[in-house]
């Protein structure tokens, strides 16, 4: 049975003859059938890996011929099309449809010969923090099973917690791989935006997502960001700025500055015992030569309404798409005209949660509430940027918790939207400011939970981070 470490380890391995590609994805399916309650996964590729793996073993002897990431055993969220496989949103308006093409990032790890095991649940259309808002089910956190795993890349999040792929890719529009991550005690990170190109990922609210990368430890993380980050002709958001080989710049002696938001430790909606993990945390981060101050930051209490005022007007735009005329669902009811079809097809189709935020969208959008809401918030998104920017001015790295409190139990939240919406308090800032953000574990609640820190830096300083958070974790 393959135990991973790291992928470097795991090309040691290789290359000493201790195990093969075939055996190591013989592995992970075993893992993966033993853990199936876990509801991680919605499809699994197991002709398709182990026959890549066999194809993989015919040059294990010539390793001046592997990819990067060869033999690394990859799961992708369902939001990430991969020619020729079942791509649907975890929404029943997709059920059955089949990509046509590969998203840039999936077409960049084939390239770098990777496989990719399987296909993961995640909440309906990337829009939910428990992963209870899935057309397949929910899935469970595999440290506690009647808690979330977080969302919305809950799939993505325990198949590295649970063994049963090496890293993952998530997708994160204001937390969805931050949160679960640090809910299923593992490296969550997503970068600046516009790092990773976004062609072939399902759309949420396009100027805040940016597909992310799941691991255990930061040399995961890195030589994976390192393949799929880069310039993209398919992508025009996608920046042209040239991309580290981070894996080989994560040691380091440098002493950081960091400022932290005294709003954001004070809040009242923060866990006690967060709060004081934190705050030891920072006095050794003093200890060991950085420089932590605070700095104010009065727009806390605004991040999570502007947030999802602008969001949801994005979905409501993206999402009109899916109107059974095209491709997907379509009802099997009678329709007296084209409307009567696309109102029976999107009810039957979207579930509750999209509906909801499909509806608000459209309200904050609507002639007499634009001006109110969506202006007004895209006012205070400025604002919020303005400020990142003023901060990275003076400093290296911003540190904040990433949640509120550790996972939460099933159904404990799912009927109070507000209760919900503000477990995203610490996570939405940076996909406003368009920064980079990373959720690493290092501490153990009372009641058994994992959680971590959340650290950020500028829009394409993503170095930065991995260098600091290998040294708080030591791998």
């Amino acid at each position: 049975m393959y135990t991973h470490t790291s992928i470097p380890e795991l090309h040691q391995s290789l290359t000493e003859g201790a195990c093969n590609c075939v055996d190591v994805v013989s592995s992970y399916l075993n893992k993966i059938r033993e853990k199936q309650h876990l509801n991680a996964f919605i499809d699994i590729f197991e002709e398709e890996a182990m026959a890549r793996a066999r194809a993989l073993d015919a040059k294990i002897n010539t390793p001046s011929s592997w990819g990067k990431l060869y033999g690394v055993v990859v799961g992708i969220k369902d939001v990430l099309c991969y020619d020729n496989h079942t791509v649907t949103a975890s929404s029943a308006i997709l059920s059955g449809y089949t990509a046509i093409y590969n998203a840039t990032a999936i077409q960049r790890l084939l390239d770098q010969d990777a496989i990719i095991i399987g296909n993961l649940n995640c909440d309906e259309f990337a829009m939910g923090s428990s992963n209870e808002n899935s057309y397949y089910g929910k899935v469970l956190n595999a440290a506690d099973e009647s808690r979330v795993p977080g969302g919305s890349s809950g799939g993505s999040a325990v198949a590295v917690q649970a063994d049963m792929c090496m890293v993952s890719l998530g997708s994160d529009t204001g937390g969805s791989v931050r949160q679960p991550a640090d809910f299923c005690g593992i490296v969550g990170m997503k970068p600046g935006y516009g790092r990773i190109s976004r062609y072939g990922l399902i759309a949420y609210a396009s100027s805040f997502d940016q597909i992310g990368i799941f691991s255990k430890n930061i040399i995961d993380l890195s030589l994976v960001l390192s393949v799929i980050a880069g310039a993209d002709e398919y992508d025009s958001t996608c920046t042209a700025s040239p991309v580290p080989a981070y894996e080989s710049v994560l040691d380091t002696n440098k002493k950081f500055k960091i400022a932290y938001f005294p709003q954001a430790l004070d809040h009242p909606s923060l866990d006690p015992e967060i709060r004081t993990a934190i705050g030891n945390l920072m006095e050794q981060i003093k200890l060991d030569g950085h420089t932590i101050e605070p700095v104010d930051f009065g727009y806390i209490d605004h991040v999570v309404p502007a947030y999802y005022v602008l969001t949801t007007a994005e979905a409501s735009s993206n999402l009109s798409r899916y109107d059974g005329v095209k491709f997907g669902h379509r009802t099997k009811k009678s329709a007296e005209n084209l409307n009567d079809l696309y109102k029976k097809t999107r009810s039957e189709g979207f579930g509750k949660e999209v509906k909801k935020r499909i509806m608000l969208g459209t309200f904050v959008l609507s002639t007499g509430y634009y001006d109110a809401y969506y202006a007004k918030a895209q006012q205070v998104r400025r604002l919020i940027v303005e400020k990142t920017n003023e901060v990275f001015k003076s400093y290296d790295l911003i540190l904040m918790p990433t949640v509120p409190s550790p996972a939460f139990k099933f159904g404990e939240k799912s009927n109070d939207s507000v209760e919900m919406f503000l477990g995203d308090l610490y996570t939405v800032y940076a996909n406003l400011a368009g920064i980079a953000g990373i959720s690493i574990p290092l501490f153990k609640h009372s009641n058994g939970m994992p959680f971590g820190i959340q650290i950020m830096t500028d829009r394409l300083e993503e170095t930065k981070l991995l260098q600091f958070s290998k040294s708080q974790l030591g791998k």
